[in-house]
């Protein structure tokens, strides 16, 4: 038999209490099975390819990586909970991805919008290249980054015309 805790989390602003969970569930399972946020895709499992990447309190984290019972009484943050207001809308980032062509099959890119929330949050500026560095860590197969940096960009002078938004 299982050894299972219960947890609390607030997943995308909705608190879900007394969840019960195996002790060596990953937090990404967590999101997908028990939550049913598919949002968070999982590639490699072994935290180098980022797909899994999501905000845990409001900073970048890999989801395979941890245990859901890690990230008790935390709030996170996936892909799905981008959007204002919670709607089908799309953030200024994500807007941007979809003009700049930041994004081809789209299995890498919600790892990639959730990190780059909190680094433009951090770095409403970034030149070309901190916006490479701030990517590094997420592997994509299709665009070849090209698209992603453009986006970022855009974003970046998106949320400056709007900084409510975020």
């Amino acid at each position: 038999m299982a050894d299972k805790r219960t947890i609390s989390v607030t997943v995308n602003g909705t608190h879900y209490d007394n969840k019960e969970v195996e002790v060596r569930l990953t937090l990404a399972d967590f999101i997908r099975h028990h939550l049913g946020l598919t949002g968070t895709h999982l590639g490699c499992e072994h935290g180098v390819c980022g797909a899994c990447t999501i905000l845990l309190d409001g900073l970048s984290a890999r989801s395979c990586l941890m245990l859901a019972v890690q990230a008790d009484e935390s709030a996170i943050t996936t892909v799905e909970g981008l959007s204002p207001g919670g709607d089908a809308s799309l953030n200024p980032l994500q807007e941007a991805f979809r003009a700049e062509h930041g994004l081809q099959c789209g299995f890498c890119t919600p790892g990639m919008l959730t990190p780059l929330i909190e680094f433009l949050r951090d770095n409403p500026d970034p030149t070309e290249e901190e916006v490479r560095i701030a990517i590094s860590g997420n592997l994509c197969r299709c665009t070849g980054y090209q698209g992603i940096v453009d986006a970022v960009l855009d974003a970046a002078k998106r949320l400056q015309a709007a900084p409510a938004r975020v």
